[in-house]
């Protein structure tokens, strides 16, 4: 019995044996159970290494992608260290954002209360048209903005499906604040304008707890109170030839209080909006320039309705209401200075709607952020810095203020008042409603 007879062939390499032994095709996750057929045992201490969160790209000759190491990553751990870290990240930058919102917001109330007198000092005899100016100016800039966030998509149809009833009040409050607050600015000095306004803060708590149902703390209660004591005593006090509105008739600071009345109320609804929005759009945030167009838009109106009734205030018949825009168009222009009066114009103007627009939106911006009444006390912190600055030679305003004992006084008081109101809740006091 013969043996089989077996021929050896030369092998001139080991290279392309080992290769066939030890090398593993790239494979991807869901094809593992195929590539355990090769060799059960290095796959599955593959997988079991990639499971425990070992990632590299080459064992053993093994390739493997980017996208296929990720997904044999364990989820379980990973993303609860990612949350926390997120979690601190983002409240560390909603703070540092809230806290710049804060800084500029009193930037531009510090400049727009200076730029509000110094606008009014051209356009004395005409603060309706500048009234009627601004409110126009809002409504083209808005409206061009929210275009453009539109077409971005920044802008949503549910957004723009808003009721518009709420904004047609809120056009008519701010139409009557900027018409009252420019009548009595034109006629009241310069700092007195900045310590009538503070009653803004008094209305705002008042018209919060009314529509939006909100609960304060004794401390905040008190810190108001003071707040009004503080403009009773800066105005109101002194020797009748020391006081700061001696010889002004009581019709301008009352019309100055009744202008923070209607501002305050439709910043109350402005806010009202924002949460009525969120609860419309399941969640997601109202964009701003949707309530700022459509409300200067009915302002706007209500402005150009209302200009025979406030035209009464000056004492201008309805007759010569024409003639008076018609004046107040040239002394806004003033071109070739041919306008008595009316130095400063159209430059002090139109910086002043420049700076009010960008404070506006500043203002609203933090309404979304935080709260309306914390807006305002951001926006009361310039009061004593504006205050001083209003009491200064101004071009244009060559003879500056005297702020007596009673005043600084008053200012004082005020500001104590703003700083009880701010200071933290104690922990039995309701979180809610700032």
């Amino acid at each position: 019995m013969e043996l089989p007879s077996f021929k050896l062939r030369p092998i001139a390499s080991p290279a392309p044996v080992l290769r066939r032994t030890f090398t593993v095709k790239p494979i991807t996750y869901s094809l593992l159970s195929r590539a355990s057929r090769r060799n059960p045992l290095r796959t599955s201490l593959t997988v079991y290494l990639r499971k425990m969160g070992f990632s590299f790209s080459r064992v053993h000759g093994v390739k493997m992608s980017n996208v296929s190491v990720n997904l044999m990553r364990p989820r379980s751990c990973q993303p609860v260290f990612a949350s926390k870290k997120e979690a601190e990240l983002n409240s560390g930058i909603a703070d540092a954002g809230m806290v710049a919102a804060a800084a500029v917001t009193v930037f531009l109330a510090v400049a727009n209360r200076v730029l509000y007198k110094l606008a009014l000092v051209p356009m004395k005899q005409y603060p309706f048209f500048l009234a009627q100016i601004t409110t126009f100016g809002y409504v083209a800039v808005y409206f061009s903005i929210l275009h453009v966030r539109c077409i971005f998509g920044i802008v949503t149809r549910e957004m723009l499906a808003i009721p518009k009833f709420r904004f047609i009040i809120i056009g008519l409050l701010e139409a009557l604040g900027v018409a009252c607050g420019m009548s009595a600015g034109a006629m009241l000095p310069g700092p007195a304008i900045p310590i009538l306004s503070q009653t803004f803060l008094v209305w705002q708590l008042v018209f919060s707890v009314l529509i939006l149902g909100r609960r304060y703390s004794s401390n905040q209660i008190l810190g108001c109170l003071v707040v009004t004591a503080g403009v009773i005593l800066a105005v109101a006090s002194g020797s009748l030839d020391d006081q700061l509105l001696s010889g002004i008739d009581l019709l301008w600071p009352a019309l100055m209080v009744a202008s923070s009345a209607f501002q305050a109320g439709a910043s109350i609804l402005k806010e009202f909006v924002f949460i009525d929005g969120a609860k419309r759009l399941e969640g997601k945030s109202l964009d701003i320039f949707v309530v700022n167009s459509f409300g200067s838009a009915f302002q706007a109106l209500f402005v150009f309705l209302l200009l025979p009734f406030l035209s009464k205030l000056k004492g201008i018949p309805f007759t010569k209401l024409p003639h008076y825009l018609k004046n107040g168009a040239a002394c806004f222009l003033n071109i070739g200075g041919s306008m008595s009066g009316c130095d400063g114009a159209p430059f002090l103007p139109l910086l002043f709607i420049l700076t009010n627009m960008a404070f506006n939106i500043s203002l609203l911006n933090l309404v979304k952020m935080s709260s309306a009444l914390l807006s305002s006390l951001a926006a009361t912190l310039a009061v004593p810095l504006s205050i001083y600055i209003l009491s200064l030679p101004f071009p244009y305003m060559p003879e500056g203020t005297n702020l007596n004992a009673y005043f600084v006084i008053g200012t004082a008081i005020l500001v104590l008042g703003l700083t009880l109101y701010n200071l933290p809740k104690p922990d039995n006091q309701p979180h809610k409603n700032d």
